[in-house]
Order: C-alpha cells, then sequence, then structure tokens
C-alpha cells in the first residue's frame, strides 16, 4: 500500500516543523481499478464502497453490468456506498435497517483485510433479503472478525426487485442473446470478475475464493455454482439457508410458474409504462415501491444462457461447479417467515384429511413426521424440511457425489429473548455468530447476552468459516472436528456448543426428494411453496421416483 505523495510530503514536513498536525493517512491501495484509500480499523485495512460497474442508469438500467472505468487520482474509500433500491419496510420487523441513501448507482463493494495480508485466502458475501432488499454495508455482515482470522472479506451490492431481475421481450429483443432479466446475478459475476483482477491489490488471493451468502444470498450461491459465466472465478460455496424452488421460465411456461416475459408484462402494465423507453425513464424509486403491491416477485429466469436450466437439474446432471461446500439451515427457520406457512386446519381431523389429500401413499411418511397432536409445529417443521432442510442436504450430496468435501450443519441455538419471543434458531439467526456481531444486529432483533457462552460459540463458528474459506476443511480452535457429509452422513450440530453427528433426520429429506421428483415428472407443478396441507394431489409414480 503506498500513500498520496502529498501525505507523504506534509509527514515529512512535519518532522521539522513543530506544532504541524498533519491528519494521519487511511491506508492506499493501488489496484488496477484504480487507487483507493481506506481506513485503519483496529488492525485492518478497510475499503468501502468501491465501484465494480457503471451505474446501470438510463440506458444502462436492465442491461447487463458495464466494468467501471478506471479513475484518476485516489478514491475516497472510507464510506459505504449506496444500498440498492429496495422499498422502504412497511412495518416494523427484526431484519429491518434504516437505509439512509438509496440510489440506483449502487454497484459497488467493501473490503476488509489484514494489513500485512499477501495471498491470503478470499471470502466473498452476498446478502440476502428475497432479492429484494438488504445491502453489503448491513452492520450485521461487519467482515473484521472474519478478516482477523488471516482472510480478505469482501461484500457487495447487487441490483434488487424489478430493477435486478425485469423480464420483457423488448429487453430481450435488444439483448445479443435474446434474453433479458437475471440482471442481480449478472451484477454479482462482474463482482467477482472484478474481484479476480483487483484483489491481488488487497492482499488477496485471486485464485483461493470462497463465495458465501444465506437465504436470497445462499439462493444466489446455487445460482452461481450452476452459471458458466461464473465458472472459474470461485473455489468453495458456503450456502446458509439456502432454497432451491422452481423457477419460472423466460418465454416458455415451465414447471407450472408463468413466463418471466409475461409477469414483467403484466408489472410494466400495472405501473402504466406504455413501452420500454417509458419505463426506463420511470424513477427508480418509483419502480421499487410500487412493484412489490402488484405481486412482482423478482426471481432468477430460465433463460438457457445465465440460468441454463432448473437448478435441480443442473445439480442432477453434474454440471454445477466442482467445489468443495458447507451448507446447512437453522431449526427454527420459519418462526421468523410465517408467511410461508398457510392458514392452519381447523382441527386434527382435517389436518390430516388435508395431508392424505395431497400426499397420497407417501401421507403415512408425512405424518409420522408431520403429526397432527401439534399442528402449528408440524406445519413449521414440515415447511422448513422441504424448503432449506431439503436444500441444503441436496447441496452436500450432490457435491459429495462430484468427491468434493462437503460439510453439513444445523443450527440450533437459543438464548433468552429468542426464547420469549418463540423465535428459536430463527431464519438468519446464525449471522451475527458467523460474523461475530452480536452487538451489532438490527434494532428489533432479539438481544444476543453478552456472556462468555455466546462468544464462545461466535469465536467457534468464524474460525469454522474461515478456517473453510482458507483451506475447504472447517476448523475451530478446541473444538469438535466437522466431519465430512460424505463420511456417513456427518455434520455439525450448533446448540448450545458444536457438536458432531451423523444422518440427521433420518429419511426426511428422502421423503421431500420424492415429492419433488414426482412434481418435476408432471413438468406443471412447482415444487415448494405448496407444501403440506396446501399440497396439490401427489402426481403418480413413474421409474426413478420413489
Amino acid at each position: 500500500m503506498k500513500m498520496r505523495r502529498f501525505q507523504r510530503f506534509a509527514l515529512l514536513i512535519s518532522a521539522f516543523v513543530p506544532g504541524l498536525a498533519v491528519a494521519a493517512a487511511g491506508p492506499v491501495v493501488e489496484a488496477p481499478a484504480g487507487s483507493v484509500e481506506g481506513a485503519s480499523e483496529d488492525g485492518l485495512s478497510v475499503f468501502r464502497g468501491i465501484p465494480y460497474a457503471a451505474p446501470p442508469v438510463g440506458e444502462q438500467r436492465w442491461r447487463a453490468p458495464v466494468p467501471a472505468s478506471r479513475w484518476d487520482g485516489v478514491r475516497d474509500a472510507t464510506k459505504f456506498g449506496a444500498a440498492c433500491m429496495q422499498p422502504k419496510p412497511r412495518a416494523a420487523n427484526i431484519y429491518a435497517w434504516d437505509l439512509p441513501t438509496m440510489s440506483e448507482d449502487c454497484l459497488s463493494l467493501n473490503i476488509w483485510m489484514p494489513k500485512e495480508a499477501h495471498g491470503a485466502p478470499v471470502f466473498v458475501w452476498i446478502h440476502g433479503g428475497a432479492l429484494t432488499s438488504g445491502s453489503g454495508a448491513d452492520p450485521l455482515y461487519d467482515g473484521s472478525a472474519l478478516a482477523k482470522r488471516g482472510i480478505v472479506v469482501v461484500s457487495i451490492n447487487y441490483r434488487l426487485g424489478a430493477l435486478g431481475y425485469l423480464a420483457l421481450p423488448g429487453l430481450s429483443a435488444e439483448n445479443a442473446d435474446h434474453v433479458s432479466g437475471n440482471y442481480g446475478l449478472l451484477d454479482q459475476i462482474a463482482a467477482l470478475e472484478w474481484v479476480k483482477r483487483n484483489i491481488g491489490s488487497f492482499g488477496g488471493d485471486g485464485g483461493n475464493v470462497t463465495i458465501a451468502g444465506e437465504s436470497a444470498g445462499g439462493l444466489s450461491v446455487m445460482y452461481l455454482m450452476t452459471a458458466p459465466a461464473a465458472r472459474g472465478l470461485f473455489h468453495k460455496a458456503i450456502a446458509q439457508s439456502a432454497y432451491m424452488v422452481s423457477a419460472p421460465g423466460l418465454k416458455d411456461r415451465i414447471n407450472g410458474m408463468v413466463p418471466a416475459e409475461e409477469q414483467g408484462g403484466e408489472l410494466a402494465a400495472k405501473l402504466g409504462a406504455a413501452d420500454l423507453a417509458a419505463l426506463r425513464a420511470m424513477p427508480a424509486e418509483e419502480i421499487a415501491s410500487k412493484a412489490p403491491p402488484t405481486g412482482f416477485f423478482p426471481f432468477p429466469a430460465v433463460d438457457g444462457k445465465v440460468v441454463p436450466r432448473q437448478l435441480v437439474d443442473s445439480f442432477d446432471k453434474g454440471e454445477q461447479a466442482p467445489v468443495p461446500i458447507l451448507a446447512g439451515f437453522n431449526s427454527g427457520e420459519i418462526r421468523s417467515l410465517r408467511f410461508l406457512l398457510p392458514k392452519a386446519p381447523a382441527g386434527a381431523a382435517a389436518y390430516e384429511a388435508a395431508v392424505r389429500t395431497g400426499y397420497g401413499e407417501l401421507a403415512n411418511l408425512f405424518l409420522a413426521r408431520y403429526p397432527a397432536k401439534n399442528i402449528e409445529e408440524s406445519m413449521l417443521a414440515a415447511t422448513r424440511d422441504a424448503m432449506y432442510g431439503w436444500t441444503s442436504e441436496r447441496l452436500v450430496s450432490n457435491q459429495s457425489a462430484l468427491g468434493q468435501r462437503s460439510y453439513y450443519y444445523f443450527f440450533d441455538h437459543g438464548y433468552p429473548a429468542m426464547e420469549e419471543w418463540n423465535l428459536h434458531a430463527f431464519h438468519a439467526s446464525e449471522l451475527p455468530y458467523v460474523f461475530g456481531t452480536a452487538t451489532r444486529t438490527p434494532p428489533l432483533w432479539p438481544k444476543i447476552p453478552d456472556t462468555i457462552a455466546e462468544k464462545k460459540l461466535s469465536e467457534a463458528m468464524t474460525d469454522y468459516w474461515a478456517s473453510f474459506a482458507a483451506t475447504g476443511t472447517p476448523r475451530a480452535k478446541g473444538q469438535p472436528d466437522w466431519p465430512d457429509y460424505g463420511e456417513r452422513r456427518g455434520f455439525l450440530h450448533f446448540a448450545d456448543a458444536p457438536r458432531a453427528g451423523h444422518n440427521l433426520f433420518p429419511g426426511v429429506s428422502a421423503l421431500h426428494e420424492a415429492v419433488v421428483c414426482r412434481r418435476r415428472a408432471a413438468g406443471d407443478i412447482p415444487w415448494n411453496w405448496n407444501i403440506g396441507v396446501i399440497s396439490p394431489p401427489l402426481p403418480p409414480k413413474v421409474v426413478g421416483c420413489q
């Protein structure tokens, strides 16, 4: 790292002029993208708000990202860039942050690096938020604790909502590959390309990059694993609470889903935009705020180019990146996501009748795992297992089949404030333990106690994640070895302390795999969002499906 010339000159003058005050120089890095000055913080060099792509505004709205031009001089990198446009939270919730600055010009990233880093492993974090909200600048994702383990941490912004995932025939027509949508995913790929070109200047090894994300970030990790354009840009993957749900086709109706271009046309009509020019002229704030109430939900589209096919098909064909993986889910995923639950039946008889209608000859297996004696808990567990549990175990199983190291976890930790709100191990509750940010959670997050036990669990999880990013094998000082999934379905159980185990929830993933398999074979039924009492009748058994 090099200081600005005038800073070196000022420091030299101050040595000969008593009383001359000189502001401390921040760390300066000269990278291929341009020179940046960051901040020194607790033994780390931190760089914020570095643009990795040109602003996607004007005619560049709904187009693939373009690399940012190299800037002259030294760019101030002490402040986070703006969050990508998103609706403001309509109601208080445990995940909500106050985002003071939002802009369509938001394609930036942040870097935490050990000051003497050279050839260090790189950890690239992709935030969650249903592809609708969030920011790489969220305090929960502060990379300091991980960076102090000797790795370079990068967090990124990417386009969200309709600005990130709108598909339209007109947009496809102006694209060389005749596809549209998936702009948020293309942003993530552009950020990884920037990392490959520039991270060496920040002490990182572009040949040892781990992509990681939670929820929609975990979903993004899976799409990056199957995206041809992302191949070779990363070497390990972490998917926390990912969900391998069915996706719409770009132009064709597949798996019972409305084509993405048709969904985009419906949104444009509801926004009152007569054509593409009118949409591009519409204020970004208006699009971000008005799209969700219309029912538009952002999601990657199967376009045959950026997204070759359904995720589950790509993984079945072994087309995904052959990299080590760490994946898992939380015991209370749905406790904070109750909007994913259907209305509960009136009683046990109604519950059992609905399950038998939906699951046919698999109903007895379903009811044995999710009995009618406690409908609420059974519904919470069924939705959790069908979305997050099935996905996590499928990921580690698929990577293990490729001969890759695969590590599976189950986060099952609680503490008093969490239990008081009936949120034991809720969705995303592992994040402050992984990042060591227990004091930096959102305002309404159940307060984590300041105890030795909580700190020890966090230190262990940060160690495991950093070790995996560095070597592909998760280890933590003074903690049990994490068994590979391929060794008798090994996993690590995070409760009060980490404990190794084998064969988590026997038979559960097989049950949900059987349901998904039949729905895929039928071809006209989504395999998620319709779980338990709202399941459509199970399609007939076919060759290759239970």
